[in-house]
């Protein structure tokens, strides 16, 4: 199970970091973009390390487990701007997913 305040903790934590500017968060459509970007990013990375596309030697290193940290950062801030909870909205999706989705596929067999 996963600790629901950890994710406010890390919602106050970009708060704390945006509020700090005179800019603060970006607009909605700034941030649309900015989060397209980043799935951008992330498929680039994916594509490098599973696809048929290698690096070129003049690219810098990157990991999928960097792009998606800082897709977690676009999303939080997004999530702030619009005073989102996401452990709330976690809970949601996850209860509309369990209940939708329960016989969906085949269930692995319970070892006793």
């Amino acid at each position: 199970m996963y600790n629901k305040d950890s994710v406010q903790d890390m919602q106050k934590r970009v708060d704390a970091f945006i509020s700090q500017f005179e800019e603060g968060y970006f607009s909605p459509m700034s941030m649309l973009a900015r989060f397209t970007e980043e799935i951008g990013e992330l498929a680039r990375e994916v594509n490098h390390v599973y696809g048929e596309k290698p690096k070129k030697s003049t690219e810098e290193e990157n990991t999928i487990e960097a792009e998606l940290g800082d897709l977690f950062f676009v999303m939080i801030s997004f999530a702030n701007s619009q005073n989102i909870n996401l452990g709330s909205a976690f809970d949601q999706a996850m209860t509309k997913i369990e209940t939708r989705d329960k016989n969906r596929w085949t269930k692995k067999e319970l070892e006793e």
